[in-house]
């Protein structure tokens, strides 16, 4: 039809058309949802929702889709139809689009946020059923099509007319006999599939076709075919469609599990029998879907079918039990099975090995050798990774063994899960022994390995072979990528993980989520937030690990604004925290003393439902304990519905930091009542608490507890009873646990020099590190300290001169403010103040309130008023609130006769606002 006939027609039709209002009310936009048939019989048709009632705004973009359709209809030209697979416009609209226009026919688009016409020129479309549309244009579109398609005379046209004689015919067939018509609405693949097709001539029928008769809608309302259907027509075509269960299995990989899982249903209701195959593909759609109730129906399905006994069933059932959670279930499923094959074996060893107790995998799998049944190369990469995941070596060790009895050590396979097990289990060289003995390697047994030697810490070996993969021309994939990243962030690699950033970007693999974690992880914990933050910022995709890595990024640094403003941004993007992001940020509280922050964060926690967990309590009473609050600490403890042996360790901690030693040692014999073993952190915590207090009889006690509960004497804990015997006053006994250390660390010979200068023997403490030398062990600042700290209190000056300057000549050791504080102690307690005073303003950094201090009680010990004074002046410009310097002045002034100036020190404190119990020291 000619541009302008069609035009004109198309004008008259819209005047018998019902005409739009100038301004139709926002209430009369009705959205319309077309829902298709999933059940046997039903079709739902257009439903009608509650009315949409747009704000202000969605008021104006329904005053402009008005426009728009007004536009389309007065000159269908100038728009394309995206409806077809042709774009054709107006002037040249077939039948077959025509029709789509009055009907739904978005399904022939590519995909259906793609717009149903667009405009030729300007960025403008349009969408059938949109929720904006006015109510009158599917009164137009009907009309529309009724112009398309009759003629001049008003009638249809020939060949439109042949086909709707053609259509009643067939429908008429239909009616009188059914059971020669195939029903496929429940089984068809497409909505191009004919709802009814013949069994003998193949002509097809469907129910939505526009060329249908207005009575067949009539006849199929008012009909059951279920009942009409003679001659087991449905029976027939669902066993016909269903068997080797081939639909039923290509309906659960489409993600339709509920049409195929009703398909099934319906069957066994007809007493069809539905092949295994219908009910292996439904299980594994389950087990993809995590769709425990519908497993469980299905479970039911086979039992009612009398299929329960099958062995392959039966193992797909275990299987699908593990993987949706139930491991009880799989066990229940597995222990009814009348007879078991190494299939059924596998499945339950694998549900253990992945979701239950490890152990019990083991043991699973030695009954399966018992009765008799050899493991095949599933089996044993199973019980491999159970071995694995609770790093069981012996038994890994004996299943290696087994293996090579068994010739499978050449698979592939079975070889990476031997490197994956000995890596996981610490037992790194073993790793590198079967890596290197495989015949042949892919990118998994390379993945293996490189993840091995990430998480060992060993991260140069980890690049080493990043580097021989390329010389061999491996392709690397994501997970490649990821431990590689893990790496180089293990041992702070800045310049080979900006290379590895490179390989990324060339390689695609930079919009990966996992890949971009790890990135972000990478810079964090090599120090360059700003690139860490810059790959986050660039990331097409988050999830909750990303947040966690960027959050611990900021934590690390001790940015803990960023941190906390990172995790507000977090929840205002609604991404859920887990327990890591809390945990994190609890750290960074207590290393800030932020507490007021930790208390918000304990208030979200409550909100999120952390607070049952373990990990999140026990970081809870740290930061608490961290921040003074011992009440809270304890309360969080006392409400822990489980506590492990950190929660006794961090609350015994905090009672020791505040000085609360009686206190936790009282936590610590409730510890042991209620059978929590304590374990090295714990016995640390409790033998620094009572080297505070000077308190030996409990540190004895707790000695002869460590020795009878059997731990062997570790450097954490060894250094520990030395410091703790040594503070004590009992030099002889540190030096005991000293030498029956098996191994002794820079912090144990640190430990027994601290005792020495604790106990001022100066002489012994120069001996020790002269031994301590000879012994090839190098000291570290705070051996110095120690040492230095010995002069002073022995009053050995010259050699401390001669430490000081050896320490930065000879050793390269850098002196910290403490140093500088020791020779200012040490020249002071000699009384060489104007030596001391010559020290610190030939010092290269600035002096501290502590080296000030130091100082000023020199000059109260010698009596020099004047020293004493501008000692005194330098410390209250630093802190002007410290009460010792106010005492130490006060009492320089008395000793000398000034009360005047006593009394004076006593005016400045109280304008100071220093507490009165400061002043109990002044003479």
């Amino acid at each position: 039809m000619p541009t302008a006939s069609y035009n004109q027609g198309f004008q008259m039709i819209l005047q018998s058309a019902p005409a739009p209002s100038s301004s139709p009310p926002a209430s009369s936009v009705i959205r319309a949802k077309r829902s298709f048939c999933v059940g046997p019989y039903e079709l739902q048709e257009e439903e009608s929702q509650p009315e949409f009632q747009p704000s202000r705004s969605r008021r104006g973009q329904a005053s402009r889709t008005q426009q728009l359709w007004e536009e389309i209809l007065s000159d269908p030209s100038q728009w394309w139809d995206n409806k077809s697979d042709d774009k054709v416009c107006g002037s040249h609209i077939s039948s077959r689009v025509a029709c789509l226009l009055a009907l739904s026919s978005w399904r022939f688009k590519r995909k259906p946020r793609f717009p149903d016409f667009k405009h030729r020129t300007a960025k403008k479309a349009l969408w059938i059923h949109d929720r904006l549309n006015p109510p009158w244009v599917h009164a137009r579109r009907a009309a529309f099509v009724q112009c398309q398609e009759q003629g001049e005379s008003g009638l249809p046209k020939p060949e439109i007319a042949g086909r709707i004689v053609k259509m009643e015919q067939l429908w008429q067939e239909f009616f009188s006999d059914p059971s020669r018509w195939w029903d496929n609405r429940l089984i068809k693949e497409g909505r191009n599939y004919p709802d009814f097709k013949h069994k003998i001539t193949n002509e097809g029928l469907w129910v939505e076709n526009w060329l249908n008769p207005p009575w067949v809608e009539a006849k199929m309302a008012t009909m059951a075919l279920g009942q009409t259907q003679s001659g087991g027509g449905l029976t027939q075509r669902l066993s016909y469609s269903l068997k080797n269960g081939d639909n039923v299995s290509k309906l659960c990989r489409e993600g339709r599990l509920k049409d195929a899982l009703h398909i099934v249903e319906l069957m066994v209701k007809r007493n069809i029998q539905a092949p295994i195959n219908a009910y292996v593909g439904l299980l594994k759609g389950c087990t993809r879907s995590k769709a425990l109730a519908e497993g469980k129906r299905v479970h039911a399905l086979i039992v009612q079918s009398g299929l329960h006994s099958d062995i392959f069933l039966g193992s797909t059932l275990v299987n699908m039990y593990a993987k949706c959670g139930s491991v009880l279930d799989a066990r229940e499923v597995f222990n009814k099975m009348p007879e078991h094959n190494v299939f059924s074996w596998t499945a339950i060893i694998a549900a253990y090995a992945d979701y239950g107790p490890g152990g019990e995998a083991i043991n699973l799998f030695q009954q399966m050798q018992q009765t008799g049944i050899a493991p095949d190369k599933v089996a044993f990469v199973v019980v491999l990774k159970a071995c694995a995941r609770i790093g069981d070596l012996e038994q890994g060790k004996q299943l290696h063994s087994n293996i090579i009895k068994s010739g499978l050590e050449s698979d592939v396979t079975v070889g990476n899960t031997l490197v994956s097990m000995y890596a996981k289990c610490g037992c790194i060289e073993d790793a590198h022994e079967v890596f290197v003995k495989m015949n042949k390697r892919n990118v998994v047994s390379w993945n293996a390995m490189v993840a091995g030697y990430a998480q060992q810490g060993r991260g140069k070996e980890a690049l080493a072979l990043y580097e021989q993969m390329k010389q061999e021309g491996v392709q690397m994939n994501d997970i490649t990528f990821v431990a590689l990243l893990n790496a180089c962030a293990s041992i702070a690699a800045l310049e080979k993980g900006k290379q590895l950033h490179s390989h990324i970007i060339r390689s695609g693999f930079e919009s990966d989520l996992k890949v971009g974690t790890a990135l972000v992880d990478m810079y964090a914990k090599c120090g360059i937030i700003e690139h860490a933050r810059q790959v986050f910022n660039r990331m097409s995709e988050r999830d909750v690990v990303s947040w966690s890595a960027m959050i611990a990024g900021y934590a690390q640094q001790r940015l803990g604004k960023e941190a906390l403003a990172l995790y507000e941004q977090m929840k205002q993007e609604d991404v859920q925290p887990n327990k890591v992001v809390y945990v994190v940020l609890l750290n960074a509280c207590a290393s800030a003393v932020a507490l007021e922050q930790g208390k918000q964060l304990h208030s979200d926690i409550i909100r999120s439902d952390f607070e049952s967990d373990v990990i999140v309590g026990n970081t809870l009473i740290d930061m608490y304990a961290k921040c003074g609050c011992m009440e809270d600490a304890r309360e969080v403890f006392n409400k822990m519905n489980e506590r492990d042996v950190i929660s006794w360790t961090a609350m015994i901690a905090g009672y020791a930091r505040q000085g609360l030693a009686s206190k936790a040692l009282a936590l610590y014999e409730q510890m042991k009542q209620e059978d929590v073993q304590p374990n090295n952190a714990t016995y640390a915590v409790l033998l620094n608490a009572c080297a505070g207090v000077a308190a030996l009889e409990q540190g004895k006690q707790l000695h002869s507890d460590i020795i009878k509960s059997g731990f062997k004497l570790d450097v954490i804990t060894g250094n520990s009873l030395i410091d703790m015997y040594a503070k004590c006053g009992s030099i002889e006994d540190a030096h005991e646990v000293f030498v029956k250390m098996n191994e002794q660390d820079v912090g144990s010979w640190t430990a027994m020099i601290a005792g020495y200068a604790h106990q001022g023997l100066g002489k012994e403490a120069l001996t020790f590190l002269g031994q301590m030398r000879r012994e090839g062990i190098k000291p570290n600042e705070a051996t110095y300290v120690s040492v230095l700290s010995a002069c002073s209190h022995s009053g050995l000056v010259n050699e401390g001169r001669y430490l000081f300057g050896s320490m930065c000549r000879d050793h390269g050791v850098t002196p910290t403010v403490d140093h500088y504080a020791c020779m200012v102690d040490l020249l002071g307690r000699a009384g060489c103040l104007a030596d001391a005073k010559d020290f610190i303003d030939k010092m290269p950094i600035q002096p501290n309130s502590v080296i000030w201090i130091a100082l000023l009680g020199a000059a109260k010990n010698h009596g020099q008023v004047e020293m004493g004074r501008r000692a005194f002046d330098c410390v209250v410009k630093l802190e002007p609130e410290n009460a010792a310097a106010y005492v130490l002045l006060s009492n320089i002034y008395a000793a000398a006769g000034r009360r005047d100036e006593v009394e004076k020190i006593r005016k400045e404190m109280k304008v100071a606002g220093l507490k009165e119990s400061a002043w109990m020291q002044l003479d």
